[in-house]
């Protein structure tokens, strides 16, 4: 029979110690637990990694590492891109480009005769010499635009629509009391014309709207400044063809300076003889 073991004594608590942790115990796995406390190591529930810690309260969790198929997406917006982060422009529509506009009329006709007759005339050599226009400038006044804005409205859309190009609203320089004017008042709007817009709309204004004036004889030869440049007085607008007589809301005139590099006025007065400008008494040059 075996001998009964003998009863160890209790510590003074009463309580048990429990299982010495260096005795081997067999289990499922065998007496591995006893050995590797022998041998030092940490249990198998010591060397396993901690979970991860859940998100406190409502922060959503961290989103995983971007893959390789995000890192090629970059890659190919980046393509896309040019050298400076900026993107490409958009190709441009395939097709014929367009075509230039076509030369004014009025100004072929001044390079092909005008200039070499008035070199001729003139007697001038030097072919900087020979006149030319400058600059053509329409200017509308209108002394009731601080009591009537939508009549300086209409002048300047009915402006822009004879010209082709938006107008500036011209102001008071200097404040009038007998006229309740004050510095800065709009009073009326004035146009600019240079180049092919020049060109077109003097070739218009001779060949349509001075026709259409009312008892028309010619226009004055007297109206030179002096040096070259020349001023004409229009009572109505409606001598062009661009204003609508059912959308015109009152009836106003205008001015137009038609500037020169000539400094003498017999010269310009030729040059806007040979352009077809009809001055009276005398007969007008026809343009082809």
């Amino acid at each position: 029979m075996a001998e009964p073991k003998e009863h160890e004594p209790t510590p003074a608590g009463g309580a048990d110690p429990g299982p010495d942790p260096g005795a081997a115990t067999e289990g499922p796995e065998g007496p591995t637990k006893s050995l590797r406390a022998s041998a030092g190591q940490p249990p198998e529930s010591a060397a396993a990694p901690a979970p991860a810690a859940e998100p406190k309260g409502d922060q959503p969790a961290k989103p995983p590492k971007q893959g390789k198929q995000d890192k090629q997406q970059k890659k190919d917006k980046k393509g896309k891109q040019g050298p400076e982060g900026k993107e490409r422009p958009a190709a441009e529509p395939e097709g014929p480009p367009p075509e230039p506009a076509p030369r004014p009329r009025l100004l072929e006709h001044y390079e092909q005769r005008v200039r070499a007759k008035l070199a001729q005339q003139f007697g001038l050599g030097n072919a900087h010499e020979i006149p030319k226009l400058v600059k053509i400038v329409l200017n509308v006044g209108m002394g009731d635009a601080p009591k009537n804005p939508k009549g300086l409205e209409a002048a300047t859309a009915e402006l822009a629509a004879i010209t082709g190009q938006h107008p500036v609203v011209t102001r008071a320089k200097k404040a009038i009391a007998n006229f309740n004017l004050r510095e800065g008042m709009a009073i009326g709007c004035a146009v600019t014309l240079r180049g092919a817009r020049m060109y077109e709309f003097l070739d218009r204004f001779i060949t349509i709207a001075v026709p259409r004036m009312r008892d028309f004889r010619g226009l004055s030869p007297d109206s030179f400044d002096g040096r070259g440049n020349y001023t004409i007085g229009i009572k109505e607008q409606m001598i062009f063809p661009e204003i609508d007589y059912d959308k015109v809301e009152k009836i106003h005139g205008m001015d137009i300076t038609v500037v020169t590099s000539a400094g003498r006025d017999d010269t310009a007065r030729a040059l806007l003889r040979e352009l077809g400008m009809p001055f009276r008494g005398e007969a007008p040059v026809a343009v082809n």
